[in-house]
């Protein structure tokens, strides 16, 4: 008997491993090889495969690295693309575009923050929950906005910032819809908010 149950804790435990979700980083010749450049407009920046419950995937992180110098590559546009591998191909499940804004002082670049950037299932229901986060600067080399987006469930929902000195005109919001999302989720982006803040001495508040 005791065999027989540690046999199927054995089996068990196997299933509930295959079951996690996983991502890697793609390399440059990984996505050559599955043609993710004819995607975006944009040359690509990053590659993300994850994989849960519903299917693999492909996250590409692409700037248009309009100006590039031995000191700076600056961008005037993004772009974040998830698409599942389908028999071959592609299906495009969502897309995230932005470009340089018009403020004061002039915004001169806008990137990927990668490393705030995840693909894991916060909410423990078998289905990865995308974090994206990027931001821009301004031409003092100062943060200018940052957005933090989470897909939920293929559907988008976003905190926008913007930094300044003065009260009047920094701002930080979420989407109206934002307390629909589960809990655990709410609670790493928040938990995310407070890393920035740290991190990068970001204000990220109202006023």
């Amino acid at each position: 008997m005791k065999k027989y149950l540690l046999l199927l804790f054995s089996f068990y435990s196997i299933f509930i491993f295959s079951q996690k979700n996983e991502s890697r980083k793609l390399s440059k010749q990984e996505i050559k090889d599955r043609d993710l450049e004819n995607i975006s407009d944009f040359p690509i920046y990053k590659a993300i495969e994850f994989q849960d419950k519903s299917g693999v995937y492909d996250l590409i992180f692409a700037e248009n690295q309009k100006i590039i110098s031995k000191k700076d590559t600056l961008n005037t546009k993004i772009q974040a693309i998830c698409v599942m591998n389908d028999h071959g191909g592609f299906l495009e499940k969502w897309r995230i575009n932005d470009l340089l804004e018009d403020y004061v002082p002039k915004e001169t670049t806008i990137w990927f923050w990668t490393k705030y950037c995840s693909t894991k299932d916060l909410d423990g229901d078998g289905y990865t929950d995308p974090v994206i986060v990027y931001g821009s600067k301004t031409e003092y080399g100062e943060i200018r906005r940052l957005k933090i987006i989470t897909v939920y469930k293929n559907k988008k929902y976003a905190i926008r910032a913007v930094e300044c000195d003065l009260d009047d005109c920094r701002s930080f919001k979420k989407d109206q819809n934002w307390n629909t999302l589960p809990q655990k989720i709410k609670t790493y982006v928040d938990q995310l908010v407070t890393k920035l803040r740290k991190e990068q001495n970001l204000l990220l508040k109202n006023g």
